[in-house]
């Protein structure tokens, strides 16, 4: 069975990331963002709801969080849901699920220099180069027929 798992995100950092180094010399990248949505309920009140996710973004898209993401930063992240699972310092099983990023787009100017004009950037971990595909047969040629010759059409 086929599946899909894709996960689209803009939101503002609840706060500046964390940055760990792996002794492979990986890099990780970890922080929140929050979500909003507004809508009335049956009594006709505006409710505002706002939900939390957990980042993960590795090795070259950690380095451009490192350097260009802060607090209440607006960024645009795809990628993919992990559950992972863990025993606390307690010993009790815990899950926690995160968003595994494998693009992302920094969105408006600078909250710093918000009089300044800032340009966005987008970007996205590199993809596994697929291998080209054998190029395709040529096709059989077409029988050329000359005037007079004739075929064994019934019409």
């Amino acid at each position: 069975m086929a599946g899909v798992n894709k996960v689209i995100l803009l939101g503002n950092l609840g706060s500046d990331p964390e940055i760990r180094s792996l002794p492979s010399g990986s890099k990780v990248a970890s922080f929140s963002i929050a979500t909003s949505e507004a809508y009335n309920n049956k009594d006709g009140q505006r409710v505002e709801q706002t939900e939390w996710h957990r980042i993960e973004l590795w090795d070259g898209l950690a380095n451009i969080a490192e350097q260009y993401l802060k607090k209440g930063r607006t960024v645009y992240v795809e990628g993919k849901i992990r559950t992972e699972e863990y025993t606390d310092k307690d010993g009790i099983a815990r899950k926690t699920t995160k968003i595994r990023g494998t693009s992302m787009t920094l969105v408006g100017g600078n909250p710093e220099n918000s009089g300044a004009s800032q340009s966005q950037g987008a970007y996205a971990a590199p993809a596994p180069q697929p291998s080209r595909p054998a190029p395709a047969p040529a096709p059989a040629p077409v029988p050329d027929f000359q005037a007079g010759e004739e075929d064994d059409l019934p019409f």
